[in-house]
């Protein structure tokens, strides 16, 4: 009985000439700082990665967001960041930065502009963390910042990697000074 319903679908999206292949609808989410959810939701993006992260960075210091991408890395994940020379030579910056390169992870620094402004994370190709969320302390508790996270959307994470390969071929692998 299962069969022959299952194989009268297929006929009739064959009929009417529709794709035999299912599509997700995107999905959107948002967080904000101070409240906490801004940085749940980055941690959460970060801690479901499975193949890759590769992330773009204006203020890079939380101490928290650079445990979860160490522990993404120790479980396989592809992890790649590029983030503002400028920005980052405090001791916070220079302390996290260290915390990154020392457990493997590919970090690069970019300073070919006033400053890069971005915040970013495309995850396993498929999702896209963004909005003004610094990866700072400050953003989680002190600032008024959002995140989108924006799922299944491929035109849209393209765009977002093909901007992100771009900042990583001009940045520099960082030499831990």
């Amino acid at each position: 009985m299962f069969i022959t319903k299952l194989y009268k679908s297929l006929a009739l999206l064959i009929f009417l000439g529709l794709p035999l292949t299912s599509y997700s609808e995107p999905d959107v989410q948002v967080g904000f700082s101070p409240e906490g959810s801004a940085r749940e939701l980055v941690l959460q993006v970060i801690n479901q990665a499975h193949t890759s992260i590769q992330m773009i960075g204006y203020s890079f210091q939380a101490t928290d967001i650079a445990q979860a991408l160490v522990n993404a890395h120790a479980r396989g994940v592809n992890v790649r960041i590029v983030i503002d020379k400028k920005r980052n030579r405090a001791t916070a910056s220079k302390k996290a930065m260290q915390f990154i390169a020392s457990n493997g992870i590919e970090l690069r620094i970019d300073g070919h502009y006033h400053i890069q402004h971005d915040k970013t994370m495309i995850v396993d190709g498929k999702i896209v963390e963004t909005g003004s969320f610094n990866f700072a302390p400050s953003a989680e508790t002190e600032n008024s910042e959002n995140v989108v996270v924006i799922r299944d959307m491929p035109d849209v994470t393209r765009q977002f990697i093909n901007h992100w390969q771009s900042r990583w071929e001009q940045g520099v692998a960082y030499q831990g000074k």
